[in-house]
C-alpha cells in the first residue's frame, strides 16, 4: 500500500522582528521595519499596571512590561494582533507650532531664541512637536533626551519648572567683563560693599 506524506505547515507567517523603542521607563513602542505596531505604556493599577495599545486603545494587560511584550511578539506572529492604523498627521505648520509655543512663553515671560527658550539670558530647554508629538529637552539634561508632553502647554510648564541658579553679586565681581550679561551688568551697580568703619572714640 503506498504512502502518502502530508506536509504540515506552520500557521505562524515569516514576519519582519519587532523592535522596541524606549520613549521613557513607562512608555515604549514596537516597530515592524518604520511601521508602529503596538506600544506599551503603565498606569496605576495595583495588580496589572502595563498596557498594550493600538490605535490608543487598550487591547491587553499585565503585571510586567516582559508579559506584554511577549504578547505583542506572539500576537504579530500570529496575525492576530489588531493592524495599528497610519496616524492621522496633525494639521500644523511649523508656524502654527511656533505660535503655540510663543504664546506658552508668553505667559512665563520667556524668550525665544534659535537655540532654545530663555529666562533672563539663562537657556532652560527647547520644546518640539514632531509627528504631532509635542517633546522637551531640559537646558539641564545630561543627554539631552526628549521627554514626550501632551502639549505646548505641558511642554513650557516642565521648563518653569527648573530652578534658576543666579550667582551671588560676589561671583559675578569675579568674572571677566566681558561674559557680563545686562541683568548681571545691572545686579552690580546696585552692589553696595559692606565697609567696615572704625568707631573713634571722642
Amino acid at each position: 500500500m503506498p504512502q502518502t506524506t502530508t506536509t504540515v505547515t506552520s500557521c505562524v507567517k515569516p514576519v519582519e522582528e519587532l523592535r522596541s523603542v524606549e520613549i521613557s521607563f513607562e512608555d515604549h513602542e514596537f516597530y515592524a521595519g518604520q511601521k508602529l505596531v503596538a506600544s506599551i505604556t503603565h498606569d496605576d493599577d495595583l495588580t496589572q499596571p502595563w498596557i498594550v495599545m493600538v490605535n490608543g486603545e487598550e487591547i491587553h494587560r499585565a503585571n510586567t512590561f516582559k508579559r506584554c511584550h511577549s504578547y505583542i511578539t506572539w500576537h504579530y506572529q500570529h496575525g492576530t494582533l489588531p493592524i495599528q492604523e497610519e496616524e492621522t498627521p496633525v494639521a500644523t505648520t511649523g508656524n502654527e507650532i511656533m505660535v503655540q509655543i510663543a504664546h506658552e512663553c508668553e505667559k512665563y515671560g520667556f524668550e525665544i531664541l534659535d537655540d532654545g527658550i530663555y529666562d533672563h539670558e539663562q537657556k532652560l530647554g527647547e520644546v518640539g512637536c514632531t509627528n504631532g508629538r509635542w517633546w522637551v529637552i531640559r537646558a539641564t539634561s545630561v543627554h539631552q533626551q526628549k521627554v514626550p508632553c501632551d502639549s505646548a502647554f505641558d511642554a513650557v510648564w516642565v521648563l518653569s519648572m527648573i530652578e534658576l541658579t543666579q550667582p551671588s553679586r560676589e561671583e559675578l565681581l569675579d568674572k571677566p567683563f566681558d561674559e557680563l550679561t545686562l541683568q548681571e551688568w545691572e545686579r552690580l551697580r546696585e552692589y553696595q560693599p559692606v565697609v567696615e568703619r572704625e568707631l573713634i572714640a571722642a
